[in-house]
């Protein structure tokens, strides 16, 4: 699931509300560091609008963090494996990043996903590690969004496999 990064779009703020930032730092095995910022959005996903989706890329750079809960409340979220069907809460987090003239992809197995919700406006936190999409080695990656307000739109969220 190369998880919608493709579709992600900037957004620019409204009025005199912050702008929705995403702010990410990759560390490669070989300690090569990569930092970007990118616009964000956030939307509600799923049959009843259970999940949502954060996302925020630039220049071939993105980062996506979908969030499962009855809720959407708040709190802390574990990484779930991307085509869990049966978890009610975590998260699945996936990066997509320019290393030279190559994309390149991770799926993180390992950390967390920490979420404030405050009415319609979300900040997340994603701090984690996993093996390189088609590459040899394992990526840390550490994401912030920042003031991302809930858009109207209910986008799908099925992982297809």
């Amino acid at each position: 699931m190369v998880l919608l990064l493709g579709a992600a779009a900037a957004c620019g703020s409204r009025g005199a509300e912050p702008a929705a930032r995403l702010s990410a730092r990759l560390i490669r095995q070989s300690r090569d560091t990569l930092r970007f910022e990118a616009g964000a959005v956030a939307n509600r996903c799923g049959r009843g609008g259970d999940g949502l989706v954060l996302q925020g890329n630039a220049h071939g750079n993105g980062v996506l963090i979908y969030v499962r809960s009855d809720s959407a409340a708040s709190g802390d979220f574990p990484l779930m494996a991307r085509a869990d069907s049966t978890a009610p809460r975590g998260a699945i987090v996936a990066a997509r990043f320019q290393a030279g003239d190559l994309a390149r992809g991770v799926v993180l197995d390992s950390g967390a996903v920490a979420l404030t919700r405050a009415g319609d406006v979300l900040t997340a936190t994603a701090r984690g590690a996993g093996a390189e999409v088609a590459g040899t080695g394992r990526v840390a990656l550490t994401a912030s969004f920042e003031s991302v307000r809930i858009g109207l739109d209910t986008v799908p969220c099925a992982a297809r496999l």
